[in-house]
Protein backbone atom coordinates (compact mmCIF):
# COMPACT_ATOMS: atom_id res chain seq x y z
CA UNK A 1 0.00 0.00 0.00
CA UNK A 2 1.51 3.16 -1.10
CA UNK A 3 2.53 5.75 1.87
CA UNK A 4 1.02 8.90 2.57
CA UNK A 5 3.30 12.11 3.13
CA UNK A 6 2.63 14.81 5.57
CA UNK A 7 1.08 16.93 3.31
CA UNK A 8 -1.03 14.22 1.42
CA UNK A 9 0.87 13.21 -1.09
CA UNK A 10 0.86 9.44 -2.39
CA UNK A 11 4.20 7.98 -2.17
CA UNK A 12 4.73 5.35 -4.78
CA UNK A 13 7.81 3.59 -5.57
CA UNK A 14 8.91 5.76 -7.92
CA UNK A 15 11.86 9.22 -8.37
CA UNK A 16 9.51 11.32 -10.49
CA UNK A 17 6.84 10.55 -7.53
CA UNK A 18 9.02 12.46 -5.51
CA UNK A 19 9.76 15.31 -7.71
CA UNK A 20 5.86 15.94 -8.30
CA UNK A 21 5.16 15.87 -4.46
CA UNK A 22 7.54 18.74 -3.85
CA UNK A 23 6.44 20.44 -6.88
CA UNK A 24 3.15 20.50 -5.36
CA UNK A 25 4.22 21.45 -1.94
CA UNK A 26 5.51 24.37 -3.20
CA UNK A 27 2.56 24.95 -5.39
CA UNK A 28 0.73 25.50 -1.73
CA UNK A 29 3.45 27.90 -1.01
CA UNK A 30 4.02 25.58 2.02
CA UNK A 31 7.53 24.69 1.69
CA UNK A 32 9.75 24.67 4.83
CA UNK A 33 13.00 26.67 4.25
CA UNK A 34 15.74 25.65 7.45
CA UNK A 35 18.00 28.42 7.92
CA UNK A 36 21.18 28.21 9.18
CA UNK A 37 22.46 30.12 12.56
CA UNK A 38 25.82 30.72 11.73
CA UNK A 39 26.82 32.75 14.72
CA UNK A 40 24.79 34.44 18.07
CA UNK A 41 24.74 37.83 18.04
CA UNK A 42 27.43 40.04 20.42
CA UNK A 43 26.86 43.56 21.29
CA UNK A 44 28.18 46.93 19.41
CA UNK A 45 31.62 46.47 22.06
CA UNK A 46 31.80 42.76 21.37
CA UNK A 47 32.17 42.11 24.90
CA UNK A 48 28.85 40.35 25.69
CA UNK A 49 26.44 38.04 23.74
CA UNK A 50 22.98 40.29 22.58
CA UNK A 51 21.05 37.35 24.32
CA UNK A 52 18.46 37.52 21.28
CA UNK A 53 20.36 38.17 18.46
CA UNK A 54 21.74 35.76 15.59
CA UNK A 55 23.78 35.46 12.90
CA UNK A 56 22.35 34.06 9.88
CA UNK A 57 23.02 34.71 5.63
CA UNK A 58 25.69 36.96 7.07
CA UNK A 59 22.94 39.08 9.05
CA UNK A 60 22.26 40.21 12.68
CA UNK A 61 18.73 39.08 13.05
CA UNK A 62 16.54 39.60 16.70
CA UNK A 63 15.07 36.31 16.88
CA UNK A 64 11.08 36.30 18.20
CA UNK A 65 10.36 32.90 17.16
CA UNK A 66 12.34 30.47 19.55
CA UNK A 67 11.29 28.79 22.64
CA UNK A 68 13.88 29.88 24.93
CA UNK A 69 11.11 31.70 27.06
CA UNK A 70 13.41 32.81 30.32
CA UNK A 71 16.58 33.51 28.28
CA UNK A 72 18.50 30.19 29.76
CA UNK A 73 20.11 28.70 27.17
CA UNK A 74 23.03 30.52 27.16
CA UNK A 75 22.71 31.77 31.13
CA UNK A 76 26.00 31.16 32.27
CA UNK A 77 25.61 29.10 35.15
CA UNK A 78 23.81 26.42 32.61
CA UNK A 79 26.82 26.61 30.09
CA UNK A 80 29.37 26.07 32.68
CA UNK A 81 27.66 22.93 34.30
CA UNK A 82 27.57 21.15 30.73
CA UNK A 83 31.19 22.05 30.81
CA UNK A 84 32.01 20.30 34.04
CA UNK A 85 30.09 17.59 33.50
CA UNK A 86 31.28 16.60 30.43
CA UNK A 87 34.58 17.07 31.49
CA UNK A 88 33.59 14.50 34.06
CA UNK A 89 31.82 11.80 32.49
CA UNK A 90 32.07 12.88 28.78
CA UNK A 91 29.96 14.08 25.60
CA UNK A 92 27.57 10.78 25.38
CA UNK A 93 25.81 8.11 27.66
CA UNK A 94 27.21 5.19 25.79
CA UNK A 95 24.01 3.42 26.10
CA UNK A 96 20.23 3.48 26.76
CA UNK A 97 19.10 4.06 30.46
CA UNK A 98 18.43 0.23 30.82
CA UNK A 99 22.00 -0.51 30.41
CA UNK A 100 24.57 1.21 31.32
CA UNK A 101 23.17 5.07 30.09
CA UNK A 102 21.46 5.77 33.71
CA UNK A 103 23.92 8.38 35.49
CA UNK A 104 24.09 10.41 38.66
CA UNK A 105 23.17 13.51 37.47
CA UNK A 106 20.04 11.67 35.59
CA UNK A 107 19.62 10.45 39.09
CA UNK A 108 19.62 13.75 40.62
CA UNK A 109 17.55 16.00 38.27
CA UNK A 110 14.54 13.19 38.05
CA UNK A 111 14.71 13.61 41.71
CA UNK A 112 14.73 17.62 41.00
CA UNK A 113 11.91 17.87 38.62
CA UNK A 114 9.70 15.27 40.68
CA UNK A 115 10.28 17.77 43.55
CA UNK A 116 9.44 21.10 40.74
CA UNK A 117 6.34 19.57 39.91
CA UNK A 118 5.17 18.03 43.30
CA UNK A 119 4.86 15.03 42.10
CA UNK A 120 6.23 11.11 43.58
CA UNK A 121 8.60 10.41 40.53
CA UNK A 122 9.76 11.67 37.30
CA UNK A 123 11.38 9.94 34.34
CA UNK A 124 13.66 11.47 32.18
CA UNK A 125 13.71 10.81 28.26
CA UNK A 126 15.32 12.01 25.37
CA UNK A 127 12.66 14.67 23.75
CA UNK A 128 9.43 15.77 23.87
CA UNK A 129 8.01 13.76 21.30
CA UNK A 130 9.29 10.83 23.03
CA UNK A 131 7.85 11.57 26.03
CA UNK A 132 4.07 12.07 24.59
CA UNK A 133 4.62 8.36 22.76
CA UNK A 134 5.74 6.66 25.97
CA UNK A 135 2.69 7.51 27.90
CA UNK A 136 0.05 6.99 25.59
CA UNK A 137 1.36 4.10 23.69
CA UNK A 138 1.82 2.42 27.38
CA UNK A 139 -1.16 3.45 29.11
CA UNK A 140 -3.39 2.81 26.02
CA UNK A 141 -3.98 0.21 23.02
CA UNK A 142 -5.87 -2.00 20.75
CA UNK A 143 -9.85 -1.59 21.81
CA UNK A 144 -9.22 1.43 24.32
CA UNK A 145 -10.26 5.32 23.93
CA UNK A 146 -7.61 8.28 23.24
CA UNK A 147 -9.72 11.64 23.18
CA UNK A 148 -7.66 14.38 22.06
CA UNK A 149 -8.12 18.27 21.88
CA UNK A 150 -8.62 19.20 17.73
CA UNK A 151 -5.34 21.18 17.57
CA UNK A 152 -2.98 19.00 19.98
CA UNK A 153 0.38 18.56 19.46
CA UNK A 154 1.24 16.27 16.40
CA UNK A 155 3.47 14.14 18.84
CA UNK A 156 -0.14 13.63 20.63
CA UNK A 157 -1.35 12.37 17.42
CA UNK A 158 1.33 10.09 16.49
CA UNK A 159 1.54 8.22 19.72
CA UNK A 160 -2.42 7.68 19.73
CA UNK A 161 -2.00 6.76 16.30
CA UNK A 162 0.82 4.35 17.15
CA UNK A 163 -0.87 3.02 20.10
CA UNK A 164 -3.58 1.32 18.21
CA UNK A 165 -6.27 2.80 20.49
CA UNK A 166 -9.39 4.44 19.38
CA UNK A 167 -8.91 8.20 18.32
CA UNK A 168 -11.24 10.79 18.86
CA UNK A 169 -10.87 14.63 18.51
CA UNK A 170 -12.96 17.06 20.63
CA UNK A 171 -13.25 20.92 19.30
CA UNK A 172 -10.59 23.36 20.12
CA UNK A 173 -10.93 24.02 24.44
CA UNK A 174 -14.01 22.42 24.47
CA UNK A 175 -14.26 20.32 27.36
CA UNK A 176 -17.77 19.69 27.55
CA UNK A 177 -17.77 18.34 23.60
CA UNK A 178 -14.98 16.40 25.63
CA UNK A 179 -17.27 15.32 28.36
CA UNK A 180 -20.04 13.41 26.12
CA UNK A 181 -17.43 11.80 24.02
CA UNK A 182 -15.99 10.30 27.52
CA UNK A 183 -20.28 9.76 28.59
CA UNK A 184 -21.13 8.13 25.35
CA UNK A 185 -18.07 5.92 25.23
CA UNK A 186 -19.10 4.84 28.88
CA UNK A 187 -22.27 4.28 28.51
CA UNK A 188 -21.63 2.10 24.87
CA UNK A 189 -21.44 -0.86 27.09
CA UNK A 190 -17.67 -1.77 25.89
CA UNK A 191 -16.10 -3.51 28.35
CA UNK A 192 -14.26 -1.46 30.71
CA UNK A 193 -11.65 0.13 27.83
CA UNK A 194 -8.90 2.14 29.18
CA UNK A 195 -10.40 5.83 28.53
CA UNK A 196 -7.19 8.51 28.00
CA UNK A 197 -7.24 11.82 27.87
CA UNK A 198 -4.63 14.04 26.24
CA UNK A 199 -3.97 17.70 25.87
CA UNK A 200 -0.93 20.53 25.47
CA UNK A 201 -1.05 23.01 28.56
CA UNK A 202 -0.08 25.61 26.67
CA UNK A 203 -1.25 25.26 23.04
CA UNK A 204 2.00 25.69 20.93
CA UNK A 205 0.19 27.69 17.95
CA UNK A 206 -1.98 29.82 19.62
CA UNK A 207 -0.51 30.06 23.21
CA UNK A 208 -4.26 30.02 24.98
CA UNK A 209 -4.43 27.40 28.20
CA UNK A 210 -6.74 24.27 28.05
CA UNK A 211 -9.78 24.06 30.26
CA UNK A 212 -7.78 21.56 32.63
CA UNK A 213 -10.60 22.08 35.24
CA UNK A 214 -13.38 21.03 33.31
CA UNK A 215 -10.94 18.66 31.25
CA UNK A 216 -10.50 16.80 34.86
CA UNK A 217 -14.23 16.78 36.23
CA UNK A 218 -14.67 15.17 32.64
CA UNK A 219 -12.39 12.31 32.93
CA UNK A 220 -13.13 11.26 36.70
CA UNK A 221 -16.38 11.40 35.87
CA UNK A 222 -15.78 8.58 33.59
CA UNK A 223 -12.84 6.98 35.15
CA UNK A 224 -10.40 8.44 33.08
CA UNK A 225 -6.79 9.01 32.15
CA UNK A 226 -5.81 12.63 32.33
CA UNK A 227 -2.32 13.45 30.57
CA UNK A 228 -1.19 16.86 30.51
CA UNK A 229 1.51 18.14 28.06
CA UNK A 230 2.81 21.12 29.43
CA UNK A 231 5.65 22.01 27.42
CA UNK A 232 5.02 25.69 26.68
CA UNK A 233 3.86 26.12 30.28
CA UNK A 234 6.28 24.98 32.74
CA UNK A 235 8.77 27.87 33.65
CA UNK A 236 6.81 30.59 32.35
CA UNK A 237 2.95 30.42 33.75
CA UNK A 238 2.19 29.93 37.74
CA UNK A 239 2.43 32.03 40.57
CA UNK A 240 5.60 30.08 40.76
CA UNK A 241 6.60 28.88 37.21
CA UNK A 242 5.05 25.31 38.00
CA UNK A 243 3.27 26.01 34.69
CA UNK A 244 -0.55 25.40 33.29
CA UNK A 245 -1.75 23.26 36.69
CA UNK A 246 -0.76 25.79 38.82
CA UNK A 247 -1.95 28.57 36.53
CA UNK A 248 -5.16 26.90 36.79
CA UNK A 249 -5.16 26.42 40.31
CA UNK A 250 -6.13 23.50 42.78
CA UNK A 251 -4.85 20.74 40.32
CA UNK A 252 -2.93 18.16 42.09
CA UNK A 253 -1.98 14.20 41.05
CA UNK A 254 -5.42 12.65 41.84
CA UNK A 255 -6.76 15.57 39.12
CA UNK A 256 -4.20 15.35 36.77
CA UNK A 257 -2.26 12.05 37.30
CA UNK A 258 0.03 11.96 34.08
CA UNK A 259 2.09 15.34 33.80
CA UNK A 260 4.82 15.65 30.69
CA UNK A 261 7.11 18.70 30.60
CA UNK A 262 10.14 19.48 28.26
CA UNK A 263 13.74 21.40 29.09
CA UNK A 264 14.38 22.34 25.93
CA UNK A 265 12.17 25.75 26.03
CA UNK A 266 11.94 27.59 29.35
CA UNK A 267 14.57 25.19 30.71
CA UNK A 268 16.74 26.48 28.03
CA UNK A 269 18.23 22.78 27.30
CA UNK A 270 17.33 19.56 26.00
CA UNK A 271 14.96 16.61 26.82
CA UNK A 272 11.46 16.00 28.55
CA UNK A 273 10.22 14.17 31.23
CA UNK A 274 7.09 12.77 32.63
CA UNK A 275 5.86 12.84 36.35
CA UNK A 276 3.26 10.85 38.18
CA UNK A 277 2.75 8.13 40.72
CA UNK A 278 5.73 5.73 41.64
CA UNK A 279 3.56 3.22 39.73
CA UNK A 280 3.12 4.88 36.55
CA UNK A 281 6.38 5.68 36.29
CA UNK A 282 7.69 1.99 36.95
CA UNK A 283 5.49 0.91 34.80
CA UNK A 284 6.99 3.44 32.06
CA UNK A 285 10.43 2.03 32.29
CA UNK A 286 9.20 -1.17 31.95
CA UNK A 287 6.67 -1.10 29.02
CA UNK A 288 7.69 2.44 27.15
CA UNK A 289 9.50 1.80 24.04
CA UNK A 290 10.64 5.12 23.48
CA UNK A 291 12.61 4.88 26.72
CA UNK A 292 13.89 1.37 26.83
CA UNK A 293 15.00 1.39 23.38
CA UNK A 294 16.74 4.26 22.79
CA UNK A 295 20.62 5.89 24.00
CA UNK A 296 20.08 8.21 27.52
CA UNK A 297 20.55 11.54 27.29
CA UNK A 298 24.46 13.22 27.85
CA UNK A 299 25.24 13.57 31.40
CA UNK A 300 26.43 16.87 30.41
CA UNK A 301 22.66 17.94 29.42
CA UNK A 302 21.50 16.96 32.47
CA UNK A 303 23.78 18.76 34.25
CA UNK A 304 22.96 21.63 32.75
CA UNK A 305 19.18 21.54 33.02
CA UNK A 306 19.48 21.10 37.28
CA UNK A 307 21.02 24.35 37.13
CA UNK A 308 18.70 25.90 34.65
CA UNK A 309 16.13 24.91 37.06
CA UNK A 310 18.12 26.09 40.01
CA UNK A 311 18.37 29.78 38.07
CA UNK A 312 14.64 29.36 37.22
CA UNK A 313 13.72 29.47 40.52
CA UNK A 314 16.02 31.79 42.07
CA UNK A 315 15.99 34.33 39.52
CA UNK A 316 11.75 34.98 39.24
CA UNK A 317 12.35 38.23 37.74
CA UNK A 318 12.91 35.99 34.41
CA UNK A 319 9.26 34.80 34.32
CA UNK A 320 7.76 37.99 35.58
CA UNK A 321 9.88 39.91 32.69
CA UNK A 322 9.04 37.43 29.84
CA UNK A 323 4.80 38.33 31.22
CA UNK A 324 5.54 41.78 31.01
CA UNK A 325 6.77 41.89 27.68
CA UNK A 326 4.43 39.92 26.29
CA UNK A 327 2.18 42.65 27.87
CA UNK A 328 4.14 45.58 26.61
CA UNK A 329 3.60 43.65 23.02
CA UNK A 330 -0.10 43.50 23.24
CA UNK A 331 -0.67 47.11 24.36
CA UNK A 332 1.57 47.95 21.47
CA UNK A 333 0.05 45.68 18.69
CA UNK A 334 -3.35 46.73 19.50
CA UNK A 335 -2.71 50.50 19.81
CA UNK A 336 -1.54 50.04 16.27
CA UNK A 337 -4.78 47.91 14.79
CA UNK A 338 -2.16 44.68 14.98
CA UNK A 339 -4.61 41.66 14.88
CA UNK A 340 -4.13 39.52 18.55
CA UNK A 341 -5.67 36.43 19.94
CA UNK A 342 -6.72 36.06 23.36
CA UNK A 343 -3.35 34.60 24.15
CA UNK A 344 -1.75 36.20 27.57
CA UNK A 345 1.43 33.35 26.98
CA UNK A 346 4.32 34.33 25.00
CA UNK A 347 3.56 32.91 22.38
CA UNK A 348 1.26 35.72 20.45
CA UNK A 349 0.37 34.20 16.94
CA UNK A 350 -1.21 37.21 14.39
CA UNK A 351 -3.50 35.28 11.92
CA UNK A 352 -2.82 35.95 8.12
CA UNK A 353 -4.67 33.28 6.51
CA UNK A 354 -3.06 32.16 3.17
CA UNK A 355 0.37 31.04 3.45
CA UNK A 356 1.49 33.07 0.40
CA UNK A 357 0.85 35.85 2.32
CA UNK A 358 2.33 34.47 5.93
CA UNK A 359 5.37 34.13 3.70
CA UNK A 360 5.28 37.38 2.52
CA UNK A 361 5.01 38.57 5.94
CA UNK A 362 7.75 36.64 7.35
CA UNK A 363 9.89 37.75 4.31
CA UNK A 364 9.50 41.59 5.25
CA UNK A 365 10.12 41.01 9.04
CA UNK A 366 13.52 39.44 7.90
CA UNK A 367 14.40 42.31 5.79
CA UNK A 368 13.77 44.73 8.49
CA UNK A 369 15.90 42.50 11.07
CA UNK A 370 13.32 40.37 12.56
CA UNK A 371 13.28 36.41 12.51
CA UNK A 372 9.78 35.63 12.77
CA UNK A 373 8.21 32.12 11.36
CA UNK A 374 5.32 31.98 8.99
CA UNK A 375 3.49 29.02 10.21
CA UNK A 376 1.79 27.18 7.52
CA UNK A 377 -0.58 23.89 6.98
CA UNK A 378 -0.18 21.11 8.14
CA UNK A 379 1.29 22.45 11.39
CA UNK A 380 -1.96 24.47 11.48
CA UNK A 381 -5.32 23.99 9.91
CA UNK A 382 -6.08 25.42 6.53
CA UNK A 383 -6.69 28.72 5.75
CA UNK A 384 -5.29 29.85 9.10
CA UNK A 385 -1.17 30.36 8.34
CA UNK A 386 0.50 33.26 10.78
CA UNK A 387 2.99 34.65 12.10
CA UNK A 388 4.11 33.07 15.69
CA UNK A 389 5.64 35.40 17.96
CA UNK A 390 7.06 34.84 20.89
CA UNK A 391 8.81 36.84 23.58
CA UNK A 392 11.74 36.15 26.07
CA UNK A 393 12.83 37.87 28.80
CA UNK A 394 16.40 37.80 26.81
CA UNK A 395 14.82 40.65 24.50
CA UNK A 396 14.37 44.48 25.50
CA UNK A 397 11.78 46.99 25.31
CA UNK A 398 13.68 48.17 22.54
CA UNK A 399 13.46 45.04 20.67
CA UNK A 400 9.95 44.61 21.52
CA UNK A 401 8.96 48.14 20.51
CA UNK A 402 10.83 47.89 17.46
CA UNK A 403 9.12 44.49 16.26
CA UNK A 404 5.57 46.48 16.70
CA UNK A 405 6.68 48.76 14.40
CA UNK A 406 7.78 46.51 11.68
CA UNK A 407 4.62 44.57 12.11
CA UNK A 408 2.48 47.36 10.84
CA UNK A 409 4.17 47.87 7.78
CA UNK A 410 5.21 43.90 7.26
CA UNK A 411 1.45 42.80 8.23
CA UNK A 412 -1.21 45.12 6.38
CA UNK A 413 -2.74 43.69 3.55
CA UNK A 414 -1.25 40.37 4.18
CA UNK A 415 -4.27 39.11 4.22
Amino acid sequence: MPGLGPAGFRMRPHPRVLEAALAEIERQHLTRERRTVEALGRSDSGAAAAAADVVVDGRRLVNFCGNDYLGLARHPRVTAALRRAAAGWGVGSGASHLVTGHGVEHARLEEELAAFVHRERALLLSTGYMANLAVITTLAGRGDLVLLDRLSHASLIDAALLSGARLRRYPHADAGAAAGLLAEDAASGSSEPVRLVATDGVFSMDGDIAPLGELAAAATACNAWLAVDDAHGLGVIGATGRGSLEHVGGLGADAIPVLIGTLGKAFGTFGAFVAGSRDLIELLVQRARSYIYTTALPQALAAATRAALAVAQSESWRRERVLALTERFRAAASARGIPLGASRTPIQPIRIGSAEAALGASRRLLEAGFWVAAIRPPTVPRHTARLRITLSAAHTESQVDALVEALDRSVSGSG
